[in-house]
């Protein structure tokens, strides 16, 4: 087998090792069977074509003919005969735009969509194409690893914090083979080798440079993967998460765990849903439940709220808090057993406020008392059955009016902060103003969220971009729960009140003692900390709005005359009127228009295509590195240019000395700066050498310029003008070198554009093409770059190890002797 098609094996195994990443995205391994099934069929396209030895053009044609055929069999519309039709285009297409449907109505992992395997088997048969081309037929395969990077862009776009670093181990393992298959090939096309004593070795056999060079390669690679989370100032480093409370619980919410997530979107894969879905079943003790919650944020910023990671210990390792103890609150207990559907996929469980028992989970979990969060670095809350005893605090509002202002030296100082806007301030003012006590305060705010000042509830939010979310949502006085939660805990904090935004789920349907609760039940409210009673909830979206909703004494429902008990007030069955709580920290309400986000919002509406957009960043991105030699050749060129600019010659003088027609008017000018002319000289010079390297001239170091010059002029067929510049160059440099006196005032600039335009005239399409986007003299420099550096890496690499060498512990003990 020869070493095109030996390179194009190498590259495929590559991009299927580089593909590794998907593997946190799906939830099974149906993506990897199809994409194994592509690969190889492009891989197979890639031999094919290569054995018969068709130009490289057709080559990437027969690969992009197997993709696309290896797609239609995988994904066949039904009026294909094992070839794509034109039907087989637009089921294509309809399989895109099923896709960016997908992926907002899917949580990572994802199911096994049709829509979503095409995606992903189309993109890794494109890279495969790619990454063949780069290694077998450009003989780049250093370039390569910038698609194959591509793909591990994926999941570090979908996570938000925590991306796993097995898959990138996988990929680099990939992305090393191929750049070793590739030097192996060239080693062998360079001929046999041989030892000290005329023995021929075969290829494969270690020779010592190449020992020390796998080493240093192996040491690099495991520092790069190991050192970011080892040190403890990376977030959710593992040194970090061993040292978390001595618990080995990471503090993290997503898959992997380590770090924080965005709670708005930790369901986004069920609430951006059309249809509803059952998430969990609940049976309680109590008659009216409260809402189930998984989570808090309890940072404000002008664009949403932000949570910190949980942090406490593992089920095992000690009881629960129990808030009764020492308390003056009366407590009820209750029991709830808890059932959840393999619909709902995260690591947060939910719970009822103040548990004190929890059982019959499966897997490693923890519990933050301070949140009163439930969570999981390893397992999610898929099928999960458990069981909670729990209180229920049984407060009046006479009771609250009691709590005293927070002390100074309260740590919950730090949720009374909150970003600075004089309309909210102005705002608070005159709600507060006469309240003496935190309760009535905070009850006062409470009650502006309702219809008596004009508020609504409403998941088409007009669009004002000119002011803050906050003010905004004030002004416009319309929304969805979580910008009601998010102003209410924003306006409680600017009365010097501790407030934060919870996250969980109404209490559903009921159905005899269970009560069904589904996407339509995911909400958002407001928990405000009142000193020696706790965390309050307060729900300020109108009930009317919010599918089984619940209101209590201390917090009735504002649009209804007497104030119930913790009686429900809203309806009980889904409906497409329910408040959709945890949608995207950087987005609008689900069922938002696309407007203002509000609050919890951000600037991407709800309708963006995920897919398209991650493709577009992946993309975006390799152009963007694929542009970075351009862009350093143009950045150098223009640097030399200014460089010879020089000023325009007051006096054109003919010069004798010079080649070409005696007697003609040169443009030049005899100056005294010497020093500017020679460096001028030798800079236009570095230029002209580069350029004969971009467009394939040999350049030959020990030739004076002026015959390097003169054989530029013959090997790149020059006409008249760019061969008189090219010999005005070859001259400013010999006389820069050996003359007293260099020239100066020549048009040097001028005489490279046209050197320039000569070769690119005279060179063909492909030559042209490869100096302007991939210039051979800044890739060769880089190289030459990396082959120092790494001879000075073993250079210390020796003496250190020379100097260990000479370290003798018996020479301490002869001197203490």
């Amino acid at each position: 087998m020869t070493g095109r098609r030996r390179l194009g094996l190498v590259a495929a195994g590559a991009t299927l090792l580089a593909s590794a990443p998907l593997s946190a995205i799906f939830a099974s391994w149906t993506w990897l069977l199809q994409v194994l099934l592509t690969v190889i069929m492009v891989a197979g396209a890639a031999v094919l074509t290569r054995t018969l030895r068709f130009p490289s053009w057709a080559q990437a044609l027969g690969m992009v003919v197997g993709l696309v055929v290896t797609l239609t069999w995988i994904f066949p519309s039904g009026h294909e005969m094992l070839v794509p039709m034109p039907a087989t285009f637009a089921h294509f297409a309809d399989l895109v735009q099923q896709a960016g449907q997908d992926t907002r109505q899917y949580a990572v992992p994802v199911p096994n969509r049709d829509g979503l395997l095409f995606v992903a088997a189309a993109g890794i048969g494109a890279v495969a194409i790619v990454v063949d081309l780069l290694t077998a037929v450009f003989r780049r395969p250093a370039l390569a690893g910038l698609p194959m990077l591509a793909i591990y862009s994926i999941p570090v776009a979908v996570y938000l914090d925590s991306v796993p670093v097995t898959p990138f181990i996988v990929g680099a393992c990939g992305y090393l083979w191929l750049l070793v298959a590739d030097n192996v090939d060239r080693v062998r096309r360079f001929g046999r080798r041989f030892t000290g004593d005329g023995r021929d070795v075969d290829v494969w056999e270690p020779s010592p440079l190449a020992a020390a060079g796998r080493r240093l390669g192996l040491v690099g690679v495991v520092v790069a993967v190991l050192l970011p989370l080892i040190v403890p100032t990376v977030s959710g480093g593992l040194l970090s998460q061993l040292t978390q409370n001595g618990s080995g619980v990471g503090g993290g919410l997503g898959k992997g765990g380590g770090g924080r997530i965005n709670l708005y979107a930790s369901l986004t894969g069920q609430l951006n849903r059309t249809d509803t879905v059952t998430l969990l079943k609940v049976r309680t003790t109590e008659k009216e439940p409260f809402y189930l919650r998984f989570g808090v944020a309890d940072q404000l910023t002008e664009d949403g709220s932000g949570n910190q990671a949980p942090n406490g210990n593992t089920l095992d390792k000690g009881s629960l808090p129990n808030p009764s103890v020492g308390s003056a609150v009366s407590y009820q207990q209750y029991h709830a057993d808890i059932e959840i559907t393999d619909q709902l996929k995260q690591t947060m469980a939910p719970v009822y406020a103040y548990p004190v028992t929890i059982g019959g989970l499966s897997g490693s979990w923890a519990f933050d008392p301070n949140q009163q969060v439930l969570y999981s670095s390893r397992v999610t809350t898929s099928k999960q059955k458990y069981s909670i005893d729990y209180l229920r605090p049984e407060y009046t509002p006479k009771q609250l009016r009691e709590a005293e202002p927070l002390p100074e030296n309260s740590n919950l100082r730090v949720l009374t902060e909150v970003p600075r806007n004089n309309y909210v301030s102005q705002r608070v003012r005159e709600l507060t103003r006469g309240r003496t006590t935190e309760y009535d305060k905070v009850r006062a705010i409470y009650e502006s969220f309702s219809t008596k000042y004009g508020f609504s509830y409403t998941t088409s939010v007009p669009s004002t971009a000119n002011m803050p979310a906050i003010e905004s949502f004030l002004r416009n006085k319309q929304g969805f729960c979580q910008q009601y939660a998010t102003a209410m805990a924003w306006m409680v904090r600017a009365a010097g009140i501790p407030a934060r935004v919870a996250f969980g789920f109404t209490r559903g349907t009921k159905d005899n003692d269970t009560y069904t609760i589904t996407n339509r039940n995911a909400h958002a409210w407001t928990e405000v900390y009142l000193d020696g009673f706790g965390w309050i909830p307060f729900d300020a979206t109108p009930a009317a709005g919010v599918t089984g909703a619940a209101r209590s004494d201390w917090a009735p429902d504002t649009e209804r005359t007497a104030s119930p008990t913790a009686a429900a007030t809203g309806s009980a069955a889904p409906g497409p009127g329910s408040s959709v709580a945890a949608g995207r920290a950087q987005k609008p309400d689900p069922g938002s228009d696309g407007g203002n986000p509000g609050l919890a919002g951000g600037v991407a509406p709800d309708q963006d295509n995920w897919t398209g957009l991650l493709i577009a960043i992946a993309v975006f991105t390799l152009l963007a590195l694929l542009m970075v030699p351009a862009l350093r050749r143009v950045l150098l060129r223009r640097q030399r240019n200014n460089a010879t600019a020089g000023s325009p010659p007051a006096v054109a003088t003919a010069d004798p000395g010079l080649p070409g027609t005696a007697g003609a008017v040169t443009g030049i000018e005899v100056t005294g700066d010497a020093v500017r002319a020679r460096a001028d000289a030798h800079a236009a010079w570095d230029e002209l050498i580069d350029t004969m390297v971009d467009f394939k001239i040999a350049v030959d170091l020990t030739e004076t310029p002026r015959v390097t010059a003169q054989r530029l002029v013959k090997e790149g067929v020059l006409g008249a003008e760019p061969a008189a510049a090219a010999e005005l160059l070859g001259s400013a440099e010999e006389r820069a070198r050996y003359a007293r006196q260099p020239m100066q005032g020549a048009e040097l600039t001028t005489a490279l554009r046209q050197v320039r335009a000569g070769l690119s005239h005279s060179a063909t399409a492909r030559v042209r093409l490869r100096a302007v986007l991939l210039p051979p003299s800044i890739i060769l420099g880089w190289r030459l770059a990396l082959a120092e550096g790494g001879t000075r890496t073993m250079e210390a690499a020796s003496r250190a190890r020379d100097g260990m060498a000479r370290f003798n512990p018996r020479r301490l003990l002869n001197r203490a002797r």
